[in-house]
């Protein structure tokens, strides 16, 4: 986002915007920000799956949130025991939400950006 921003204000129309004595903050939102719209769009998009997946990995593993807490991570810690999957293989199933929402925050964030910057790769 950083080396975006500072790519942004070098640009030509940021410059003009300047010598024309816009204020800063006009320059910023007004001519900055609809640029790296997207940036910001894949950045958050790209964000919550990757909170998602850290909250229930540590959660697995024990170190985030413990069984009176329900969470993904919490529901999937049982399935540590390959003696408990090989009796109850449905302990597994919390696993299929986890991927389902991740998969599709992954794929909302990406036509978003698109949605946002259509004419760029």
């Amino acid at each position: 986002m950083r080396g975006k921003f500072f790519a942004v204000r070098s640009d030509e129309y940021v410059t003009a915007a300047v010598a024309d004595g816009a204020s800063q903050s006009r320059v910023m939102f007004r001519h900055m920000l609809p640029s790296f719209t997207s940036h910001i769009i894949a950045n958050l998009s790209l964000s919550i799956p990757t909170i998602i997946l850290a909250e229930t990995a540590l959660s697995f593993i024990g170190l985030g949130l413990q069984p009176p807490t329900v969470s993904w991570g919490v529901l999937l810690q049982e399935a540590q025991n390959i003696r408990a999957v090989s009796t109850a293989p449905w302990i597994l199933l919390p696993g299929i939400p986890v991927v389902i929402t991740v998969l599709a925050m992954n794929f909302f964030g990406d036509g978003l950006r698109d949605a946002a910057d259509p004419y760029k790769n």
